[in-house]
């Protein structure tokens, strides 16, 4: 599967979580905060274009960056023993739904910095057996994303 297509899936997945948000927008505006949690580098990266088809899909949707919404980009760059303490960072800013394109160890931190706040993960390969989600028909918790 191409990469591309994750970031697509995953803002799909967003734009589920998101599409109550949008109705109680249009009674009352308020710009919504995404966090996202990344363990790679950030902006100008080779990951640049999944971070690009992410806002992409954002706009497709009807959500625009500095508009309607803020993303609150974390990156650990290569880092993973900053994982934790940008995750409680997102947490701490009250962010409405977590989203990370990494696999398992960064949706577990996210797991781990909170239980209420929704996380979409763009893809893992075995979240049942790795104890992110309970099943795949009912996951349960609060991660949901894609499983390969």
């Amino acid at each position: 599967m191409k990469l591309h297509t994750i970031g697509v899936i995953a803002t799909l997945a967003l734009g589920i979580l998101l599409a109550p948000l949008a109705s109680e927008a249009q009674q009352a505006w308020k710009v919504r905060r995404i966090g996202y949690l990344w363990s790679g580098h950030g902006p100008g990266s080779r990951s640049q274009y999944l971070l690009d088809a992410f806002q992409q899909g954002l706009r497709d949707l009807g959500w625009v960056e500095g508009q309607t919404l803020v993303i609150e980009w974390r990156f650990a760059r290569g880092r993973t023993e900053l994982l934790p303490d940008l995750a409680a960072e997102l947490v701490r800013l009250g962010v409405e739904v977590l989203v990370t394109g990494a696999g398992e160890p960064v949706v577990r931190v996210l797991k781990e910095a909170t239980s209420t706040i929704p996380i979409v993960m763009a893809v893992s390969a075995a979240p049942v057996e790795t104890g992110l989600v309970a099943s795949l028909g009912r996951p349960g918790g609060n991660v949901t994303g894609l499983s390969l």
